[in-house]
């Protein structure tokens, strides 16, 4: 049998104890629903769909950031995740790159991507879309 494995590992840097708290109960929440409990009446709307690809960990690192990690990819949930924090918080844009690994070698088992995070926008590119945008014919410039 062969295993897939979407991979990321980062920090979000938080200014208090109130905000890690915060960041790491609306995280709890989010595993629950994904796992078929009801949504609390306070849950915010922006994080109910993303609750479904909640496949990524939440851990404390310090009182001041958290860190968020996977190796069974949730990227589109974490990205929500993170631009929620990014939005309440005001904080800074926050990025991170994601890998794609298999247990075996397979052609289509490599590759990952990259995100990155703001308040208005979440900018994502995979390495996939990459190479086929490169394969696509470019236009011919005409001399004038």
């Amino acid at each position: 049998m062969t295993d897939y494995y979407t991979n990321f590992s980062f920090l979000v840097v938080l200014a208090d104890t109130a905000q890690h708290d915060y960041a790491l109960h609306r995280f709890l929440q989010m595993s629950a629903i994904r796992q078929g409990e009801d949504i609390p009446p306070d849950f915010p709307a922006q994080l109910i769909e993303a609750s479904e690809d909640c496949c990524f960990e939440a851990d404390a690192d310090g009182p001041h950031a958290i860190w968020l990690h996977s190796h069974s990819g949730g990227v589109d949930g974490v990205c929500a995740f993170v631009q929620h924090l990014i939005q309440k918080f005001n904080l800074n844009p926050v990025s991170f790159e994601w890998s794609h690994d298999c247990s075996k070698s397979r052609t289509d088992a490599y590759g990952g991507g990259a995100a990155y995070i703001t308040a208005q926008d979440i900018q994502t590119l995979s390495t996939a879309a990459w190479l086929r945008q490169q394969a696509e014919p470019q236009p011919v410039e005409s001399a004038s």
